[in-house]
Order: structure tokens, then C-alpha cells, then sequence
């Protein structure tokens, strides 16, 4: 079966929004879930269950790829192809989870950079580091507060807490899936 160009990119367009906006809402999901409960849970099962939940939405690249491949491609799929379409869920995916947390931080947790310093603090106080590390640690909270602080900076490092987990599963799934017609 041959697709025309426009075909093909329509029919991309459809599959990377729908699995890219369903990962997306998964991440969103968790993150308003659990949140406003990271005082109660603690700040390591809060990291526990946030990558969890980042890596099961990733899953959703993983379909995507494979849908496209059987519902556009005719069951064949090459590994750009299947990288381009896992890239660009992942993309939307990250989106979405930054856009949320901009909304949670600046409207609900304003704080978040004071207590995740403090925390950083009292886990090196906890650990039993020297005063040096201790007090090299406080630098490293009051610097991470400040550059926090700035929007840019603030949605670069959301968007790098999730996307590279997106990359790894849309280029190990891309491999995965692909499918080339056997000749002969």
C-alpha cells in the first residue's frame, strides 16, 4: 500500500498526538496526585514514585512507534522513522509534564525550592558528612534556590528531569520495532 506524503504526515501527526497526550496526561495525573503529598511520603519515595511514573508513561512511545508501524506503515517501519515518531511523543509527553509543573509550582508550591534545599541540607546532615561537605552542601542549596528561581531555568531543568528517559525509550523502542519488507 503506498501513502502519499501528506498521508503519511497527517497519519504521524495523529498517532504522535494521541500517544504524546496520553502520556502526557499520565504524567500530569501522578504528578497532581501525589505532590501535595511529598511532606507525608518524603522527598526519596516522592523521587521513587515520580520516576516510576515517568518511566511507565514512556511506555506509551513504545505503542506509539508500534502503532504507527501496523496502522500506517503496513507492519514495516524503519529505525528513523520509528526514532522520529518516538521523539516526538516523548516531546509532547515532556511538554506536558513541564506545563504542569509550572502551573503546580508557581500556584501551589512556591516554596518547593526552600524545602528541597533544606532537605538536600539534612540529608547530608543525616549521612554523617564532614562540616566541610555539610557547608559545601548548604552553598550548593542557596545556588540551586537562586537559579530555581529564574522561569527559563526552572522549565530547563523540569523539561531534563523527564525528556532523556523519553529519548532512551523512543531510540531502544525505534530499534526494536523496526521492520523492513523482505525481499524475494
Amino acid at each position: 500500500k503506498q501513502i502519499s506524503p501528506q498521508g503519511d504526515l497527517n497519519s504521524m501527526k495523529k498517532t504522535v498526538l494521541t500517544f504524546g497526550l496520553i502520556s502526557g496526561a499520565m504524567l500530569a495525573a501522578m504528578m497532581l496526585i501525589t505532590v501535595p503529598f511529598v511532606d507525608k511520603i518524603g522527598w526519596e519515595k516522592g523521587e521513587i514514585l515520580g520516576y516510576t511514573s515517568i518511566v511507565l508513561s514512556a511506555l506509551l512511545i513504545f505503542f506509539g512507534i508500534r502503532s504507527y508501524r501496523e496502522n500506517v506503515g503496513g507492519g514495516q517501519i524503519s529505525l528513523g522513522r520509528g526514532f522520529a515518531v518516538g521523539l516526538l511523543i516523548a516531546l509532547i509527553s515532556s511538554a506536558c509534564y513541564v506545563g504542569t509543573w509550572e502551573v503546580v509550582y508557581y500556584n501551589f508550591m512556591p516554596d518547593f525550592a526552600d524545602k528541597y534545599s533544606a532537605h538536600m541540607v539534612e540529608r547530608a546532615k543525616a549521612s554523617g558528612a564532614s562540616q566541610q561537605k555539610i557547608d559545601e552542601k548548604v552553598k550548593e542549596a542557596r545556588q540551586f534556590k537562586q537559579m530555581y528561581g529564574n522561569p527559563a531555568v526552572n522549565v530547563a531543568m523540569t523539561f531534563a528531569e523527564v525528556f532523556p528517559i523519553g529519548l532512551v525509550v523512543a531510540l531502544l523502542s525505534a530499534g526494536i520495532l523496526r521492520k523492513k519488507v523482505r525481499e524475494g
